[in-house]
């Protein structure tokens, strides 16, 4: 059987701190948003930025010390 992986590296800004989230299983979450770009030129030929939020992200964290 084979196992289909994606994985998706996203490059932004933070929106906020991120959250710390802790489950009752011990394991920790980080709750955060995150804003990304993309740059194009438009039909005229000037440099354009779009902004799109992404929704909220939760990733696992480990948390030394």
């Amino acid at each position: 059987m084979n196992t289909l992986r994606n994985k998706v590296q996203l490059i932004g800004n933070l929106g906020n701190n991120p959250e710390i989230i802790t489950l009752e299983s011990g394991k920790k979450l980080a709750k955060f948003s995150l804003a990304t770009n993309e740059n194009y030129k438009d039909k005229d030929g000037q440099k354009q930025t779009k902004t799109d939020w992404q929704p909220e992200q939760l990733v696992a964290v480990r948390l030394d010390g």
